[in-house]
């Protein structure tokens, strides 16, 4: 497997910040008083007046920093809130992530385990957190210029995981997920203060029509979705495997999709799939035979670290968590 030869600890970046709500915190009580200042309520008692508000954080933030991505392909991210690039991995690089996917899927030491989660029927793995702490390989990939630099020139510094996770869909048997906002869940149960986190998604079997691809609201970046709902205690419990709590009306669904419309990327095996945290998303089950899965980073930046949740009795688990000095280890 090819990656960086510099560790993302070792790049010396200078953060931009395009807009005000970017800056970071100067350490004051004032200052941390705004910073963790609830920008973007949600889980609310009662409907809002307006079924969306206003995006308030910059969506591109490092544009001036090393990285792999063109000026033109920023300029797509910032206008869609999404970027696919094709063919970013191939070959052997590519048939020894599968391999490394394969074991962790059908690791029976991770089946029963706090950060995996299974089909209700047929308990075959269909989520696998922590993967950046569990192999090696894609702690490595984690780490890769091609992934982690992206990310670096898109949330304007150098970046950390705040979620990893291997997702599988089996043939036939693969589970929709209702559309939702990360953000909304990331904000509301992690404490997640801003919109300065990305995901980087990298396809690890073929995407197509058929098998249950990633369905994305272009645009809808740009506005939050406040949600109804109280947060249940351990909701994620539940909501991993079926999201109840954190999703939009079908109001908003509606206002957004007649607005911005849906749209899927779909491609061969290894290309990448970067979109912001605030991103609308969802996917339908999968009725073909072929499995459709990812590997998948959320990468955070530093000074956007998470703090008291902002909508939920207490913070989620550190498996769906990390912070940027995070020492999460598997107790299998």
């Amino acid at each position: 497997m090819t990656v960086s030869n510099t560790p993302l600890n070792n790049v010396t970046a200078h953060k931009q910040y395009s807009e005000m709500a970017d800056l970071p915190s100067t350490g004051s009580a004032e200052k941390v008083a705004k910073k963790v200042a609830d920008a973007y309520p949600t889980r609310l008692a009662q409907a809002p007046k307006s079924l969306t508000q206003p995006r308030l954080d910059g969506v591109v933030k490092g544009r001036e920093l090393p990285g792999p991505l063109t000026q033109a392909q920023l300029d797509e991210f910032e206008r869609n809130g999404y970027l696919f690039i094709p063919n970013l991995i191939s070959g052997e690089e590519l048939e020894m992530l599968r391999q490394e996917m394969s074991a962790l899927m059908n690791n029976d030491a991770y089946r029963h385990q706090e950060f995996s989660v299974t089909e209700p029927e047929s308990h075959e793995i269909r989520s696998l957190f922590a993967v950046h702490k569990l192999s090696e390989r894609l702690g490595a990939l984690a780490s890769d210029e091609r992934v982690a630099g992206a990310a670096r020139q898109i949330i304007g510094d150098d970046p950390y995981v705040h979620q990893s996770r291997i997702n599988y869909k089996p043939g036939f048997a693969g589970k929709g997920f209702n559309w939702h906002s990360d953000f909304e869940t990331w904000h509301a149960e992690d404490g997640m203060p801003n919109m300065h986190a990305v995901s980087a998604s990298l396809i690890l079997t073929d995407n197509h029509e058929f098998n249950g691809p990633l369905m994305l609201i272009p645009g809808s970046h740009m506005e939050f979705v406040p949600c109804l709902g109280e947060t249940p205690e351990d909701n994620h419990k539940s909501s991993l495997k079926a999201q109840e709590i954190g999703v939009p009306s079908p109001e908003a669904l509606t206002y957004l999709v007649n607005k911005y419309g849906i749209e899927a990327p779909k491609g061969k095996a290894g290309g990448l799939l970067l979109f912001d945290c605030n991103t609308l998303h969802a996917s339908n089950a999968n009725l073909s035979p072929d499995p459709r899965s990812n590997v998948f980073f959320v990468f955070n930046r530093p000074d956007n670290r998470c703090v008291e949740p902002f909508a939920a009795p207490k913070q989620r688990p550190a498996f769906l968590a990390h912070g940027p000095d995070d020492r999460w280890n598997p107790s299998v």
